[in-house]
């Protein structure tokens, strides 16, 4: 049987406008920041792939500086708008967020997985303008963060908010003007885009000074030659992201999830579309997604980014999960073209893998 990849989170499959836009970049031998002829072409391409990520996401091309991933961008975010600032964190953001800033402030989290916006009240109002950062939607748990309410309370305080909307983009509407944001990083294969290409986008008047000044390419605040074809890539891929898409997979993770009868983390929260968060207590992650790897499922356990790492969830930990229980949840993230059949053969196999364990067990 054909392999089922339910594993989007950690990387969506291309789109196949992707693919042939990077094919087409590849073609071009020409440095964007060269005034002949074949560097013009390039330009071209680079400012279409610019053009095509700003009109996806609501703000000005000129806003848009293209980095290697949402790691660069979340690090460039923080290190540039956090500089003087304290920089505050809810407790289930992702590791290239809580490892970017020395003396990082968590927030904690409700239990359903949102930020408890009484701490952060409370956390800006105690000391210095700060720069706070909120994961549009969690990784793990596909749970949304109360975006508008977390926008309006650092407005209140003169605080910057700065969005890490990786895991929203292209399945959720999103916009950098209408969030209220003075920043949103984006990654290209979290939409089906290309790996290996991201972007930050920042509200006008901002400009944060550069992790990478190199050349000066990206109006300064990214040097180094721009990866053309995956940046290629990346614009065709915002551009063909379908977030009405969003009620199609949210019909086959409510099958999944109805059909397993496991508790859902995060199941009080609003949440992505296409993620489900099952617990199975007693069967460790690691032994679930190899056992259902073998039988031709794709999918995950926590960040793809600690991969090889065997310890419970920091997410699942921060919304009250017992410890002996963090460790034995998967992660099912539906991709952009799941097949109409995901949650039958999901459900198929899934079922076999608990008999097998049971009858371990027994």
């Amino acid at each position: 049987m054909t392999a089922l990849y339910l594993d989007a989170n950690a990387s969506e499959p291309l789109q196949p406008e992707a693919r042939a836009a990077m094919i087409a970049a590849l073609d071009l031998p020409g440095n964007p920041s060269s005034i002949h002829g074949d560097g013009r072409a390039a330009r071209r391409v680079l400012e279409q792939a610019r053009a095509q990520v700003a009109a996806r996401f609501g703000c000005r091309p000129r806003d848009v500086v293209f980095t290697s991933g949402a790691t660069e961008a979340n690090a460039l975010a923080i290190h540039g708008l956090g500089a003087g600032r304290r920089v505050l964190a809810g407790a289930t953001e992702h590791p290239a967020v809580l490892r970017a800033a020395p003396g990082l402030e968590l927030i904690p989290v409700q239990p359903d997985g949102q930020m408890d916006l009484e701490a952060l009240d409370a956390a800006l109002a105690s000391g210095p303008p700060a720069l706070v950062c909120a994961m549009a939607a969690n990784n793990e748990t596909g749970v949304l963060h109360p975006l508008l309410d977390i926008m309006l309370l650092c407005q209140r305080h003169g605080a910057l908010l700065h969005i890490d909307a990786v895991q929203a983009a292209g399945r959720l509407p999103l916009s950098l003007v209408e969030s209220g944001a003075d920043s949103l990083a984006l990654s290209a294969h979290k939409m089906g885009g290309p790996k290996g290409a991201g972007a930050l986008l920042l509200r006008p008047g901002l400009d944060p000074a550069a992790l990478l000044p190199g050349g000066g390419q990206e109006r300064g605040r990214r040097g180094g030659t721009e990866a053309l074809p995956a940046i290629a890539g990346f614009g065709a891929a915002a551009e063909a992201a379908d977030p009405a898409a969003a009620s199609r997979l949210a019909a086959l993770r409510d099958a999944i999830e109805a059909g397993a009868g496991l508790p859902v983390i995060g199941a009080g929260a609003p949440r992505l579309p296409n993620t489900s968060c099952l617990l199975l207590p007693g069967a460790p992650a690691e032994t679930q997604v190899i056992a259902l790897d073998l039988a031709g499922l794709r999918v995950s356990s926590g960040s793809a980014c600690s991969s090889g790492k065997v310890a419970a969830s920091h997410v699942l930990l921060a919304m009250g999960v017992a410890p002996e229980q963090a460790g034995c949840a998967i992660r099912v993230s539906l991709p952009w073209n799941a097949p109409e059949d995901a949650a039958e053969r999901f459900l198929e196999v899934h079922a076999a893998m608990r008999a097998r364990l049971a009858r371990r067990a027994a």
